[in-house]
């Protein structure tokens, strides 16, 4: 799912849905704030994310839930994520 750096996203990419919904809401200088500064903390909050899976599941689509969950568990996809995240901030 690690999204090499010189590629632009793909149409489908749940990573762009991810961005557009921080971006309409003013959080992305927020998440990337808790992402840079969580550590370890993400691995426990990926495995929450598996666990609620299934209550979480009418609001929003489970490839959106598992890819942030995959982004939170491997700290390349966060560290690419949060490069996303800047290059379209500025």
């Amino acid at each position: 799912m690690a999204m090499p750096e010189n590629s632009p996203p793909k149409p489908n990419d749940p990573w762009l849905s991810w961005a557009a919904f921080l971006r309409r809401y003013r959080l992305e200088n927020i998440a990337t704030w808790l992402l840079e500064s969580s550590g370890p903390w993400t691995i426990i909050c990926a495995q929450l994310i598996y666990m609620g899976q299934p209550l979480l599941q009418p609001f929003v689509s489970n490839d959106r839930m598992e890819a942030l969950a995959i982004l939170l568990e491997d700290r390349d996809e966060g560290r690419a994520f949060i490069a996303c995240l800047y290059e379209e901030n500025a």
